[in-house]
């Protein structure tokens, strides 16, 4: 297997690692939230049993190791590719939320927001055909 393969491969996976542990612990948190309740007083002292509650909730401490997992895999992807071709890339993360959002949380999803997932999947697609570093000379930059 060629650099170029390996390089790729590596891109591929982190971000796979990026959409899928960044929108887990969307969700996670989201539905640590929901467990928590609406924060309808401001006061210090209910604000403080809030934050009590939200760091003793299993649901929002596996949120946060989510999204620490999915922190590492972005600094990680950053630093072989491309800012340019990693946030878009990303974005599929936009479209994994609502999906999961629909099964795991039962959020009723109207048709133009399942257009709206259809949308972003192709701009990933598209993206995915780009060269992943375009910031020097590089095997893997090959213009499709």
């Amino acid at each position: 297997m060629n650099t170029s393969n390996i390089f790729h491969i590596k891109t591929y996976l982190l971000l796979l690692l990026m959409v899928l542990f960044g929108s887990l612990g969307d969700i996670l948190l989201s539905k640590g939230m929901k467990q928590i309740g609406e924060i309808s007083n401001w006061s210090i002292i209910s604000l403080l049993e809030t934050f009590g509650r939200v760091f003793t909730s299993s649901t929002m401490w596996l949120g946060i190791g989510s999204l620490v997992i999915f922190f590492v895999s972005y600094v990680l992807t950053l630093s072989w590719a491309d800012y340019s071709y990693v946030s878009p890339a990303s974005a599929m993360s936009f479209a994994v939320v609502p999906l999961l959002g629909y099964t795991v949380l039962g959020e009723a999803l109207s048709p133009i927001r399942w257009a709206g997932v259809g949308l972003i999947f192709l701009g990933v697609v598209l993206i995915s055909r780009t060269p992943h570093r375009t910031t020097r000379e590089d095997a893997s930059c090959v213009q499709y």
